[in-house]
């Protein structure tokens, strides 16, 4: 019998972890509001609206559950409903059953350090952020780390990838970063987001040993400046202002992935550079090294 995930929240991460766990011969059941946006990729759909009350009674039995449902806006009711009711509920479902699923993993973020002046983090560092959805985000962690059910945090950095182009349309308008001060950026690509669940997953269906939490980042925390300038030199365009703070929410940290690459897994996309050749190219943009 194929192993079954069920992904709560299978939007574009967890479409893109669906789609590569299928090619695995798991057999893969997407939760969402909209399923009809997973028409055609093979993924189970199962509608799914975190604000019903009933939303999570009648979950599908699964080998592995993926929590990846986000926030439908930026303000705290919104995250609270999201990440804390909704993982408790869900907890609560699968904790009940005769047969809980064999890993739970929660999808959470580098929002819950509150590091701001340029320290290195890693899964050990404290987690005492200063804004709402980093607060309420540890205190979903928390609800999973509490929980009977085996289970890790993933917590990512700032995703980009096809179709998150914010950071290269400041740059094709000649918006760069200042400088000084410094502010310290981490990020990953969509695609080796996937790539990690699916590697962390595979170890827990194989029975190998995981860790509770992990901080998923690339191999290079790069100051926003460098990045913004290496993005200007691809486009061929010249800055004209200065922005200081290009970042949605101000902060900066160092965010270090030693305890994920000591584990064995290997970056798709090790830096920033590899990752935005692969987004330029896939939008159709000449870069200056592949000209």
């Amino acid at each position: 019998m194929n192993k079954t995930c069920l992904i709560l929240g299978c939007g574009d991460v967890g479409s893109t972890l669906g789609i590569r766990l299928l090619a695995k011969g798991y057999r893969v059941i997407g939760a969402r509001r909209n399923v009809a946006a997973l028409a055609g990729t093979g993924i189970e759909p199962l509608a799914l609206d975190v604000n019903a009350e009933d939303a999570f009674d009648a979950l599908p039995h699964a080998d592995i559950v993926v929590y990846a449902i986000s926030a439908d806006r930026f303000e705290e009711e919104a995250y609270k409903v999201a990440y804390v009711d909704g993982l408790a509920r869900t907890l609560k479902v699968l904790e009940a059953r005769d047969v809980p699923p064999a890993h739970v993993f929660f999808v959470s973020s580098t929002s819950v350090y509150g590091q701001q002046d340029g320290e290195l983090v890693n899964e050990e560092s404290e987690t005492a952020p200063s804004g709402f959805s980093g607060q309420l985000m540890v205190e979903a962690e928390q609800q999973l780390l509490n929980s009977p059910l085996p289970g890790t945090l993933v917590r990512f950095s700032g995703i980009y990838g096809p179709g998150r182009d914010r950071l290269i349309r400041q740059v094709r308008d000649g918006r760069i970063a200042a400088a000084n001060p410094v502010m310290h950026s981490n990020r990953i690509h969509r695609d080796d987001c996937a790539g990690v669940l699916v590697y962390l997953i595979e170890r827990a269906m194989n029975g190998e040993p995981i860790a509770d939490r992990y901080l998923a980042s690339d191999c290079e925390s790069a100051p926003i400046h460098d990045v913004m300038t290496w993005l200007a030199k691809q486009l061929k365009v010249e800055s004209h202002e200065t922005i200081q703070s290009p970042l949605r929410r101000r902060a900066s940290k160092c965010c270090d992935n030693t305890r994920l690459v000591e584990l064995g897994y290997r970056f798709e996309y090790p830096t920033f550079r590899e990752g935005y050749r692969q987004v330029l190219k896939e939008a159709g943009i000449v870069t200056v090294e592949t000209k």
